[in-house]
């Protein structure tokens, strides 16, 4: 018995939140139609508008400070695979080597530091700003739907006072329906009235204190990450000291097939482009005694290098001057030509490549690795190391629908379709808030790429759309 009393209740509200969904569509149709006069509150829907900018505004601000936040990230942990590399490279027997290890170490723990204060004092600041906003939407919504009621139950009481054939019973209760819904609608009314200006001008002053917490750490972390910087400075213009004396000289190495070094530069290729390989001079010590004077022909570079293969890097050959490499570009068809005379190609500066076409160009100077991913991405076969696994539904997923038509949404709870889109239908937080011929849910590809219901779900007519699945 008591089991059939439950069920009893509950069918009982259904009907009633029927009746009232029912009662609601019909008034605002009268309404649209100038059949029915609507109650208006041009200063209360002032007060909706500032709400909706304030939303808008606190959700790009929020979005905007998360992509700062990983760009922060993405800074950090470059800056920690420079500074792995530069110790990989600092020799034990330098001087300052540990000095650089510590360098590294602080700069590691200043990035770290810089993004958990971002996180504590904007980001989380950011997001319990937000947070108020959905229950004051939920409460404006809600305002909305206790008007409709006031105004049908203030329609319904005048239709009777002024029947011709008055039943006063029914007046008595018609005023007393009046009456109640009159007193939840002013009650909200009221709560929403006061709290709206006020939460909109509490907005200056927390622009004012996230931007300028943002500012502030941020300028510290630059006048922190200054003092490491000028530190490692110092180390490395030690070492620079110290090892003065010695000569660091740049130097290629010979491949096995380099032809015999030679004072005439590189005829051109066939086309009659410039010739292929530039000569790039790097002097780390001084001259020694007995060196060429100014008059005097300098040694070139190797006449022509040898052709490779397509895919390979262009190779480098040894220059018979000390200190000097040279680079060369490899040309399919490329034979001795005459030589120049030392000055003249001195006084060109020479660094002329030699041209070649878009499909050797493609072969000859990309790696390997380049040229798979760029195949791959054009065929469409791209990996992304995971897999094409079946994304998660969000939850209390009932069906799916697809857009037959374009809808521009008209408020921020609603979705924006276009003619295709999938959209994943959920079930309404509050069953009083659904209106009839209305839906929730939130677009396929919003959920796949954010998986946050807060941000992406709303509202949108059912008859845009036809069930999928």
């Amino acid at each position: 018995m008591a089991e059939m009393g439950s069920k009893g209740v509950t069918a009982g509200k259904i009907a009633s939140n029927v009746q009232k969904k029912l009662t609601r569509a019909q008034e605002k149709v009268l309404q649209k139609l100038g059949k029915a006069d609507e109650t208006k509150d041009e200063q209360f829907e002032q007060c909706v508008q500032n709400f909706n900018k304030q939303l808008t505004e606190g959700t790009r601000l929020q979005k905007d400070l998360r992509t700062y936040l990983a760009s922060v990230k993405a800074m950090h942990e470059a800056s920690k695979k420079l500074n792995e590399c530069l110790q990989e490279v600092y020799e034990p027997d330098w001087p300052g080597r540990d000095e650089a290890s510590k360098i590294a170490e602080n700069n590691d723990l200043l990035w770290m530091d810089y993004h958990q204060k971002l996180v504590d004092q904007a980001l989380l600041t950011m997001d319990t700003y937000l947070g108020q906003f959905p229950d004051i939407k939920s409460r404006i919504a809600k305002r909305g739907r206790k008007l409709v009621d006031y105004d049908s139950a203030r329609h319904h009481y005048e239709s009777l006072q002024t029947a011709k054939k008055k039943d006063e019973a029914k007046i008595a209760k018609a005023e007393e329906e009046l009456i109640k819904a009159q007193k939840v609608f002013e009650e909200m009314n009221v709560d929403l009235q006061e709290e709206l200006p006020s939460l909109w001008n509490s907005r200056v002053g927390f622009y004012v204190n996230t931007f300028q917490s943002i500012a502030g750490l941020e300028e510290n972390f630059h006048k922190e990450m200054s003092k490491l910087n000028q530190n490692l400075n110092d180390v490395l213009i030690s070492l620079e000291k110290q090892h003065g004396s010695n000569t660091f000289t740049v130097k290629a190495q010979p491949s096995d097939n380099a032809p015999a070094k030679g004072n005439k530069s590189p005829s051109p290729p066939p086309d009659g482009s410039p010739a292929a390989t530039p000569e790039i001079r790097v002097n780390h010590e001084p001259e020694p005694a007995g060196a060429a004077t100014p008059g005097a022909a300098l040694p070139k570079s190797p006449s022509q290098p040898t052709e490779s293969p397509a895919g390979s890097l262009p190779s480098r050959e040894p220059s018979a001057a000390e200190g000097t490499f040279a680079v060369a570009w490899p040309s399919q068809t490329a034979e001795p030509g005459p030589a120049q005379p030392a000055e003249a190609s001195e006084a060109a500066g020479a660094q002329e490549p030699g041209e070649t076409t878009a499909s050797e160009a493609a072969s000859s100077s990309l790696p390997a690795v380049v040229v798979e991913t760029f195949s791959a991405t054009v065929n469409g076969t791209v990996e992304s190391g995971s897999g094409a696994g079946r994304l998660d539904l969000p939850p209390g997923f009932m069906f799916k629908v697809q857009a037959q038509h374009d809808y521009t949404a008209t408020d921020t709870d609603e979705l924006q379709l276009k003619a295709g889109d999938v959209v994943l239908v959920i079930p309404f937080q509050n069953p009083e808030e659904q209106d009839e011929g209305w839906l929730m849910g939130v677009k396929e590809t919003d959920w796949n790429q954010h998986k946050e219901l807060e941000k992406c779900r709303g509202v949108f007519p059912e008859n845009f759309t036809e069930r999928v699945q």
